[in-house]
């Protein structure tokens, strides 16, 4: 689903290819995407639905629910209102991250 740039709502498809360099060392052998490289996807979904003026002022919440492998293609939802921004990670129906931000221009 792409919205308009004026809508409350969009969904992104997003994923950490295998041969990432955040990869290196997390974790050998049983490689594991970081925390914070699907943070960083979810910010680049809002600016490419956004624009990049969209800044994260500060993180409200953030729950990390599974384990997002490389390769795995995930998608992101969000959910603008006003200033704060909702995310939703998911690969399949499994929940991978949740969260709230409060976003500035």
């Amino acid at each position: 689903m792409t919205d308009s740039p004026t809508s409350a709502r969009h969904r992104a498809s997003a994923q950490v290819p295998a041969g990432h360099s955040c990869l290196a060392g997390h974790f050998p052998g049983n490689p594991v995407v970081p925390a914070v490289v699907v943070l960083d996807m979810v910010l680049d979904a809002v600016h490419a639905w956004r624009g990049p003026q969209w800044q994260l002022r500060r993180m409200l919440a953030a729950k990390f629910v599974s384990a997002l492998r490389p390769g795995e293609c995930f998608q992101i939802e969000l959910t603008m209102d006003g200033a704060r921004l909702d995310f939703r990670c998911q690969c399949g129906d499994r929940l991978l991250a949740q969260g709230s931000w409060e976003m500035a221009q």
